[in-house]
């Protein structure tokens, strides 16, 4: 049972994250606040959701 039950945390983090440039990313990048993006995000918006 703890075997399971850390597996399941392990991959957790994992399962929330989106492929960079997707539109399930770009509509997470939408609502995120413009404040709050890394140079890297808002390069990779720029490059993925709007051109």
């Amino acid at each position: 049972m703890k075997k399971i039950a850390l597996m399941f945390l392990l991959t957790l983090p994992l399962m929330a994250c989106t492929e960079v440039g997707s539109e399930a990313w770009c509509k997470d990048m939408k609502e995120k606040p413009k404040g709050d993006w890394t140079a890297n995000e808002a390069s990779d918006y720029a490059k993925h959701c709007i051109f």
